[in-house]
């Protein structure tokens, strides 16, 4: 497919002048890697810092037609099964949009400042996630897509160093905390937030000036641009959730191991129990157990399992476990490493499994995520 038909992000040119590798992705022509390639941009993200363009990410405005912020928060929890209510002025929550099976439509993360809750969803869902937001809370909130917006991922252990050097503030933020602030004179709404399991930065920035603060950024010796590629090898060592491949309609979050995401308040017996799409498949699925949990993979061997390879009991491959939902080699940890879904009975850690890796069975190890632990500034 040519690149052509795609849309553009508004760092699409410094993309080609740094010799981006382009590639379709959700509609978009993005960089699956640079020069350097994968391995290299993977582990200067472990060491330094890397710089993504997500500006094909959607960003949207939730404003409560009253003026109340608990207002939108309590339409919002119409659609998720987090606590948006309590969620703190400049702090954000990752959550998911629900189906009436459970199932999880997108996953996404919810922003407070002030008056506004600021939604972060993946891109090749951004159109139906806008619409079912639109559709659903439209008599209460005005809904407003960002489309001018862009959006800057600065990845890495030093990412707070070179952040600092144009936004001294950022030093003061902790994992998760949310903030307004001027980089190089761009009007930025910056989380401490990411999706690699090191500390480092979400910026979101007007369009007209997301390349200016790009090149900025990719001034500091700790900083290079990174492509999808890595970031895939990342948020994987990370035991981070892709979505359309890790979840989807047909799984729930107590499935995916994400019931951490749902507080105590939309639980059983709390203060606003249930609401959502499909609360009573996830509330009791909280309360009785699911019959498959997405787990960690350990291959042996150094070859990958890739997406939708069969996990068996044994090396026969006669009695089916479940399957493979991410692979990749883990460049951090040195050999392959992969999530899937298996049976409750095989889901406890060291349990072994086996993978279907082109007719031959390769043996896996069930391990507790993440593969590499995770150096969010708490």
């Amino acid at each position: 497919m040519s690149t052509d038909s795609l849309l553009h992000t508004p760092l699409y040119s410094l993309h080609e002048e740094a010799g981006g590798k382009m590639v379709p992705f959700a509609g978009y022509a993005m960089p699956l890697q640079y020069a350097e390639g994968i391995m290299a941009e993977h582990r200067h993200v472990r060491e330094h810092a890397g710089l993504f363009d997500v500006s094909h990410m959607g960003q949207v405005k939730l404003i409560a037609r009253s003026g109340g912020v608990e207002d939108s928060a309590l339409a919002l929890e119409r659609l998720v099964p987090a606590d948006i209510v309590s969620l703190k002025n400049g702090r954000q929550r990752y959550t998911q949009f629900t189906n009436a099976q459970g199932g999880i439509l997108d996953d996404l993360m919810v922003a407070r400042l002030d008056d506004t809750l600021v939604l972060v969803v993946n891109a090749a869902c951004k159109a139906q996630d806008i619409a079912l937001l639109q559709n659903e809370l439209a008599a209460d909130c005005l809904v407003e897509p960002l489309e001018e917006r862009a959006l800057l991922a600065l990845q890495g252990p030093e990412a707070e160093l070179a952040l600092a050097t144009l936004a001294p503030e950022v030093a003061d933020m902790a994992f998760m905390d949310v903030r307004e602030l001027d980089v190089d004179g761009a009007s930025c709404v910056i989380s401490r937030s990411g999706y690699t399991g090191e500390d480092g930065f979400e910026i979101s920035v007007p369009a007209m000036d997301a390349s200016r603060v790009a090149r900025k950024l990719l001034e500091h010796p700790a900083v290079k641009l990174i492509g999808l590629g890595a970031r895939d090898s990342l948020r994987l060592e990370a035991g981070l959730c892709l979505y359309g491949s890790d979840i989807d309609e047909t799984t729930t979050p107590v499935e995916a191991a994400l019931e951490w995401s749902i507080q105590k308040t939309r639980r059983r017996g709390g203060k606003r129990e249930g609401g959502f799409p499909g609360a009573e498949v996830i509330l009791q699925e909280l309360e009785t157990g699911v019959t498959r949990r997405r787990v960690g993979l350990r291959p042996e061997g150094r070859a990958p399992v890739r997406h939708n390879a069969p996990l068996c009991a044994d090396a026969t491959l006669q009695e089916g476990l479940g399957r493979v939902t991410s692979g990749a080699f883990g460049p951090t940890v040195e050999g392959p490493v992969a999530m899937g879904y298996v049976a409750l009975s095989h889901a406890a850690p060291q349990t072994p499994v086996f993978a279907e890796l082109r007719g031959r069975a390769v043996a896996a190890t069930v391990v507790a995520l993440p593969f590499v632990p995770a150096r969010f500034k708490r």
